[in-house]
């Protein structure tokens, strides 16, 4: 089934595009032609993207906080005969009434630029620079250091984390090569292990070695040795009593959210 999907929004679109993202993985065999809409903010540009809609009609989702702007486009999709949903009006509703308040109808509130979102471009900027066991002499300033052997999501997951404004480094673990005796007396940052099966490695790292264009049938994908590999950082998560977290299953986002997790709990019991 082809669906056309209209994202308006008068901030970046973010919100719309993870609602909808999760919306839509509930449902099977549905190609999705995405038109999407950020900064809505004239009616010009609005009456641009109702004229877009009408040529190709679906579903209209959107976050749009000027009141004249919504009766617009409901309007508009009401005599198209479209549907057209406000997800976020049944949080607002609750909130108000629990509050006391109406809502400040203030378009892209949420990225303000406050003391979070230095805090969060800090933590990028410390993560990209911590990559891959780099700047060791710093991991004590770490909120989370990730250590486990290579392709084991160490990276991508460093990155999602520091997005949500947690300054991240990560190691890899090879037998070969130990890592600097420091990771084994860091104080402030939540040390997290991440396995995977030696299957799934072997296929992850076998893939890699295709895209390079190299030989795939080294030590590197032998099942024997990345056995070994998966095996000796297990162990070594173990005698560091270190939370570990298995990544075969896992998206980079559940890994992400079950290590932030790690972290609440954390600062809880302290």
């Amino acid at each position: 089934m082809r669906l056309h999907l209209h994202l308006l929004s008068d901030s970046t679109g973010e919100t719309l595009e993870n609602i909808a993202k999760a919306a839509l993985a509930q449902y099977d065999d549905v190609e999705t032609i995405r038109h999407f809409w950020p900064m809505v903010r004239t009616e010009a540009h609005l009456e641009r993207i109702l004229g877009e809609i009408a040529q190709n009609p679906g579903l209209v989702i959107f976050t749009l906080v000027n009141s004249q702007a919504r009766a617009t486009l409901e309007q508009r999709c009401r005599a198209l005969g479209l549907p057209a949903v406000a997800p976020l009006d049944g949080v607002n509703d609750a909130l108000s009434g629990l509050l006391g308040q109406q809502a400040k109808a203030r378009p892209g509130r949420q990225h303000m630029l406050d003391a979070a979102y230095f805090a969060r471009v800090d933590a990028i900027q410390f993560t990209m620079a911590h990559d891959d066991g780099i700047g060791a002499e710093d991991w004590e300033e770490a909120d989370i250091v990730l250590a486990g052997v290579s392709r084991s999501s160490k990276t991508p997951t460093s990155i999602y984390l520091a997005n949500r404004g947690y300054k991240t480094a990560n190691i890899p673990i090879v037998i070969e090569s130990p890592p600097p005796a420091s990771l084994f007396s860091l104080a402030h940052p939540l040390v997290v292990g991440l396995t995977t099966s030696a299957d799934r490695l072997i296929q992850v790292r076998r893939n890699r070695l295709l895209s390079l264009n190299q030989a795939p049938e080294t030590d590197y994908v032998d099942q024997e040795a990345v056995s070994r590999e998966v095996a000796f950082a297990r162990r070594m998560f173990a005698d560091n009593d270190w939370p570990v977290i298995d990544v075969t299953r896992r998206s980079i986002e559940e890994t992400a959210a079950a290590i932030i997790a790690l972290v609440v709990e954390r600062q809880g019991a302290a």
